[in-house]
């Protein structure tokens, strides 16, 4: 294989996923763009594979490749065809982590042996005959050139700290551990802004005196110093900024496997990194527009825990209108217009598939149904699009938030399945914590309709007052079960 064939598969890969980002920029393309996705992966893989026979002269090397394709590659089809709706967030956390090790792992081998990474002329036969001093073997004549050893040492960084970073978010999201770094609500301390300031000019400082002398343990202290930052840049964040968090990891992954890319001069990892890395930033944008907060008030501000806070201990004093499934089915089955609003709980309670045939059953009498999907809705961007789809919702009945928000006032009915932050009406009252964070008006329907377990709290840890106006009425209990008895009365 010649380095111009290399050079043009590593090409048609580059192509494939640009393609594949275009695809899913939306659900009627999605499946498209997966397969852009998958095909340009199989090339870039194949092209690599081949390119480590030809350099090496033997399939040695592969053999090891191989083993890894085979572990890494079951293990991913094993969990992709087992996990939950709801655990979702948590496996693109653990996946950016990996990214994140493979990035600092990489380094960690090319600044241990750079001639096997094309960085330095291999040891010659003579000079590997020299005796080792102090038990250790003279490594080469060459150094590393100064653009490799800058571009390994920030890609080790960031790479440690998407790594530590994940793996705190993994925790976050699963909000099952006793340990407190691993809960939902914020870990803060006097001083952890300062801590991480420091952290972080301490990185670039043994940066600096990595590239400028090729110190080993400069190096060492770099990756430790990401390890660190890794942790206590995200402990602080609170459950309700953890779709941005997930985004904004996403693109670290990227810049950090574009950093190992440059090291490595491979093209391929080099334009794989910058897509993710970009479209991971773009993503963190749009989620932090779409909540009324800037980046680094994201980072500096730690807002919202996973078991609310005061107010949902004041939500549980208060009178509340409710109904049964039935006085719910009554009201949908009057109604011309329905708009349905879904949210965690619905992931939780694994109820897409019921609401699905809900909403057919009510076409079929003639009612209007479309959903409205918030963009932070669920616990990663994107959560509920993936959720709806999963049930073959038609994506003509699916509305994104600014393309559906003026309807709410026109529609009979608004049924709100397990959302409550992304409905709150505070949004719209100065002083609220939440205050100018775009919403889906649901307050502004006719009827609104609220399935909810219990009056606990959103992941912002805010009180709503939507469920307390006199044109609600709240359905308690399981998502799956509710739906499943308004489907029964609707029929």
């Amino acid at each position: 294989m010649s380095m111009n064939l290399v050079t043009l598969l590593y090409l048609v890969a580059s192509v494939c996923f640009i393609q594949a980002l275009k695809g899913l920029s939306h659900p009627t393309t999605s499946i498209r763009g997966n397969v852009f996705g998958m095909a340009g992966m199989a090339i870039a893989v194949a092209t690599t594979a081949a390119l480590i026979v030809k350099l090496a002269g033997s399939g040695t090397g592969l053999l090891w490749v191989l083993l890894g394709l085979v572990a890494g590659g079951g293990y991913g089809a094993w969990k992709a065809k087992t996990v939950e709706m709801t655990k979702m967030p948590e496996l693109v956390a653990f996946f950016h982590s990996m990214i994140g090790l493979a990035a600092v792992a990489i380094a960690v081998a090319a600044v241990a042996e750079p001639a096997a990474f094309g960085l330095t002329p291999p040891l010659d036969a003579a000079l590997a005959a020299i005796p080792a001093e102090d038990g250790v073997a003279p490594r080469t004549l060459a150094p590393i050139p100064a653009g490799n050893r800058l571009e390994l040492a920030l890609g080790a960084f960031i790479g440690a700290v998407t790594f530590t970073g994940s793996v705190i978010a993994w925790g976050k999201l699963s909000g099952g551990s006793k340990f407190r770094l691993f809960q939902g609500a914020p870990v803060q301390f006097a001083g952890q802004h300062l801590l991480n300031l420091v952290l972080g000019v301490a990185a670039l400082a043994f940066c600096a005196m990595f590239f400028a002398s090729e110190s080993a343990l400069a190096f060492g202290i770099v990756v430790a110093l990401g390890l660190v930052l890794g942790v206590t840049l995200i402990i602080p964040i609170g459950g309700a900024d953890m779709p941005v968090v997930v985004s904004m990891l996403n693109s670290y992954s990227g810049w950090a496997a574009a950093g190992i890319g440059f090291s490595l001069n491979n093209p391929m990892l080099i334009i794989a990194g910058s897509l993710v890395g970009s479209s991971g930033a773009i993503l963190s944008y749009i989620m932090c527009k779409a909540m009324n907060r800037s980046f680094f008030n994201v980072i500096l501000g730690g807002f919202g825990g996973e078991t609310g806070g005061p107010a949902a201990g004041a939500a549980q004093q208060r009178n509340v209108k409710s109904g049964s499934a039935d006085d719910a089915a009554f009201v949908l089955g009057n109604a011309e217009t329905v708009i349905i609003v879904p949210g965690y709980g619905l992931a939780v309670a694994r109820a897409q598939h019921a609401v699905k045939e809900l909403a057919a059953k009510l076409t079929e009498k003639g009612v209007t149904v479309k959903y409205a999907i918030h963009p932070v809705a669920g616990r990663m961007p994107g959560h509920m699009n993936v959720l709806l789809a999963e049930a073959e919702v038609p994506y003509d009945q699916v509305f994104e938030m600014e393309d559906i928000n003026a309807e709410f006032a026109q529609a009979d009915v608004a049924i709100i399945l397990g959302a409550n932050d992304v409905v709150n009406p505070a949004a719209h009252v100065k002083g609220s914590p939440i205050y100018g964070m775009p919403i889906l008006e649901a307050h502004k329907a006719k009827t609104v309709i609220v399935n909810k377990r219990s009056m606990a709290a959103g992941y912002a840890g805010l009180d709503n007052e939507l469920f307390y106006m006199d044109k609600t009425m709240m359905v308690f209990g399981d998502a799956k079960k509710v739906v499943e008895d308004m489907l029964k009365a609707v029929e």
